[in-house]
Formats: C-alpha cells, sequence, structure tokens
C-alpha cells in the first residue's frame, strides 16, 4: 500500500511512520509548514511547526530511509483554523483548534492531495485505534487511556476512517518512546507539544487581544444584576472561568466567582457561583457521524474536552446535522463552541459543536 505519513518533528509520529515501514508499505514522509513566518526553536512543549520541528521530521525520515517533502499550508491553516479561532471567540464562543485542525487540514486538505497524488492512505502518529466491524472501519479509543485522542478525531467522516492509519493506537507512550530510542529516531525524548500550537506562549488572551483590541464592558454579577467591575475585552474570558477576572469585591458568602455567561452584543461578562455552570442538557450542531445515526433515546457516553471523562447521556433528538443529549449528571463550564464527542463503548459514534447548553426542568 502507498502511505502518506504525516510527520510533524515529534515522536509519536517518527514511530507511526516507522511501523508503516516494517510493515511492508511504501512510505512518504511530509511535513505541514503552517505558518507564514515559523520560529526556529520551540519553547520547551509550548508551539509547534517550527523550524527546529521541520528538521527534526526530515533527520526522522533519514533514519527511515523514506522520501520526504514539506507542504506549504499555512494559508489554509491561517483561514481555517486560526482566522475560524478568532471569529469563534470574538462571538463568546469557545472552539477547539484541534478539532478544526484534523476536520479542515490534516484529514480534509492533507488527505484529499494524498488521494489526488495516488497515495492509498495517510498515516500520523494519533493515538486512536481503527477496527474493523460490521459496517466497515471503526474509531475507538487507544489502549493508553492518558494518551487517548480518539476526542480530537471524533469529526472523521466514515470515507476518512477508511483512508487513514493510526499506528500507536494499541501502545503506551513509553512504549513510543522506548521503541524510537532503539531505531535510533533522535527525539525519542522530545517533549510533546500542548496548549495551542499558534500561540507559543499559551497567552491566548493577549494574542486575541492582539488580533481584536480592547472593547470595554462590564463584569455583572449573575444573580443580581449589580455592576462587579470592569474588562478590555468579552473575548478575553469563557464560561467556568474562575481566575483572570480581575474582580477585588468577594462574593457576599465568601465563594468564589465564575465566568456563567458571554453577552458579547451588551458586552457584558456575567460571573456568579459555580451551581450556575451545571448543565445537563445540550443541543449540537454541525454533525459529523462516524457511523449511522444513533436513534432517539440512545444511550451513549459524551466527551466535552480533551482528556476529560466521559458522562452517561441519552439521545433526544437527532438529524444528520444536529443532536440533543441529555447527560444522566450535570456537566460543569460547559461553553457553546466545544465539541461533544459521542461514544458507544469505546467507538466514537459522532461529534457535534455545542450550540447552547442548559439545566433542563425536572421532570
Amino acid at each position: 500500500m502507498k502511505v502518506l505519513a504525516a510527520l510533524s518533528g515529534g515522536v509519536d509520529s517518527s514511530v507511526a511512520a516507522a511501523r508503516m515501514v516494517d510493515a511492508g508499505h511504501d512510505v512518504t514522509g511530509v511535513h505541514l509548514a503552517l505558518s507564514n513566518n515559523p520560529q526556529s526553536f520551540r519553547t520547551g512543549a509550548r508551539g509547534c511547526c517550527s523550524l527546529e520541528d521541520s528538521r527534526d521530521a526530515r533527520r526522522a525520515a533519514d533514519v527511515l530511509g523514506i522520501p520526504f517533502y514539506v507542504w506549504d499550508l499555512a494559508e489554509q491553516f491561517r483561514r481555517d483554523v486560526v482566522e475560524d479561532f478568532v471569529a469563534e471567540y470574538a462571538a463568546g464562543r469557545t472552539p477547539n483548534p484541534c478539532l478544526r485542525c484534523n476536520e479542515r487540514i490534516k484529514f480534509a486538505a492533507v488527505l484529499d492531495r494524498a488521494i489526488a497524488l495516488g497515495f492509498d492512505a495517510v498515516a500520523t502518529g494519533h493515538y486512536a485505534r481503527l477496527l474493523e466491524g460490521p459496517d466497515g472501519r471503526e474509531l475507538h479509543r487507544a489502549v493508553d487511556a492518558g494518551k487517548d485522542q480518539s476526542y480530537v478525531l471524533g469529526v472523521l467522516e466514515p470515507w476518512q476512517l477508511e483512508r487513514s492509519l493510526f499506528p500507536l493506537g494499541d501502545s503506551t507512550k513509553a512504549e513510543v518512546r522506548a521503541e524510537a530510542e532503539r531505531r535510533g529516531i533522535t527525539v525519542a525524548h522530545k517533549p510533546d507539544s500542548h496548549d495551542i500550537c499558534f500561540i507559543a506562549d499559551g497567552d491566548t488572551a493577549a494574542w486575541l487581544a492582539g488580533r481584536l483590541g480592547e472593547q470595554p464592558g462590564d463584569i455583572v454579577d449573575a444573580v443580581t444584576g449589580t455592576v462587579l467591575g470592569q474588562h478590555d475585552g468579552a473575548y478575553r474570558f469563557t464560561i467556568g472561568q474562575r481566575r483572570g477576572t480581575g474582580l477585588t469585591v468577594p462574593a457576599p458568602d465568601g465563594s468564589p466567582r465564575y465566568v456563567t455567561d458571554i453577552d458579547v452584543p451588551g458586552r457584558r461578562v456575567l460571573v456568579g457561583p459555580p451551581t450556575l455552570l451545571d448543565v445537563d442538557t445540550v443541543d449540537g450542531i454541525r454533525a459529523h457521524w462516524a457511523a449511522a445515526l444513533p436513534a432517539v433515546g440512545s444511550e451513549i457516553a459524551v466527551q466535552v474536552r480533551a482528556h476529560a471523562a466521559e458522562v452517561p447521556a441519552t439521545i433526544t433528538a437527532v438529524g444528520s446535522d444536529t443532536a440533543s443529549l441529555r447527560t444522566h449528571v450535570p456537566i460543569r463550564g460547559l461553553a457553546p463552541g466545544q465539541a461533544a464527542v459521542l461514544y458507544d463503548g469505546t467507538r466514537v459514534i459522532g461529534a457535534v459543536t455545542v450550540a447552547a447548553a442548559r439545566r433542563g426542568v425536572p421532570a
């Protein structure tokens, strides 16, 4: 099989490519240049797509003896991921750029180009499993629960799963690092990247401020309506946030205040007790189904953040592009724009973008 191996410059993608070579496939490595002005080096585990990463990817390809190319997708990444991220925050929503990157870059632009060039599949270093089921290929959680990335792959469509390979799904991170060292891959102990790759210093609020400017408004008590302070931009906040509000006035009972809602048109940030954050009714849009649509009344599990525990839920409505569900226990701090990925056991059945989350009326 002719396989395109996406090489990020990290240990996971390097070992994934090595396993494809061992399996006897005709493997070509490709590194994605996603920044118009890449930094020379990463800052520890922050950021990615630096010149250092590109060089590490090339060295891994050299060790494996496979052809290597760099694809410049910086403009598409800026448009489809970075600008989308800014627009979502400006609208008071909390996006997940990793899901958007997988949806629009790694498994849309890259996979489309790979197929056009005659490749049969794309292999990546994601920790997830692909199993053959009665209705086709299924996406399942990885063996290593601490590294499982099925959540950020929940946006993949069935045809994309058929053309994808995740060679690390049955391995632990420790096993992958040890294998890289045995193979002489120089990035065996390179730190994993985390946070948002295009905000290398991790200061999302300051990064957004540089693009959206100051938009002053009030910080308001969600219970009493009292103005408690001011802010420089509602985009600096997300539902569930506790720190960084700048409030010096404590709640009457001394309890901490959390961001409970964001009123973008009114430029108001509402804060209140944590009990206001508990929701059990979720309406989702922009659905991606990895399997047939689940039936109304289906008992599933839902995960709303990377590496968060899943919560049991019941599907209350479903369509080709929408789904609503009722969780059996409340979820705290769920914000519009986040992704809710739906599971049947270890299998991903689909994903939706949260349009609204609220506390239902008890029956």
